[in-house]
């Protein structure tokens, strides 16, 4: 594949957008009948593999987390989350769009992202009803240094 098409990909496939790559072992949590089927479908195509369900029981590269406001504290959510990925991965937090049922304000996000010890990268739209935060572990705090 040429350059050019591999930036084509980029702007067109989410899940390459949002840095997924062949091998990560990814885990999904919070699974329904209203999450983006063609969004799973693209990550799983990114990564040549399916993506974990929540009895995973091993360490995975990236946790992708569907979450509603009726899903109980995305606080909560977000540090049990962390404890399934390596050191310096990544949790795409998946939230329905503006106007939908579920809606997460962008600042009880932020919110529960610092105070979970996650950085927040801005928000991207991943399809015709989730929005995507990608939230990062620090490595030098999972590692303890400075």
């Amino acid at each position: 594949m040429s350059a050019t098409a591999d930036h084509a990909e980029e702007r067109t496939n989410p899940a390459a957008r949002l840095g997924f790559q062949p091998g990560q072992v990814v885990q999904e949590i919070g699974y329904d009948d209203d999450v983006d089927q063609e969004l799973r479908e693209a990550i799983e195509e990114a990564i040549e593999s399916d993506l974990m369900d929540e009895d995973y029981d091993d360490v995975a590269d990236a946790v992708v987390l569907w979450f509603r406001d009726e899903d109980g504290d995305l606080t909560d959510v977000l540090v049990d989350a962390t404890t399934y990925i390596e050191e310096g991965g990544a949790i795409l937090l998946l939230t329905p769009k503006t106007g939908r049922t579920g809606y997460v304000e962008p600042s009880d996000i932020s919110e529960a992202a610092t105070t979970a010890g996650l950085t927040a990268s801005k928000s991207v739209s991943v399809g015709k009803d989730w929005s995507g935060s990608r939230l990062a572990t620090p490595k030098a705090a999972k590692s303890g240094k400075k």
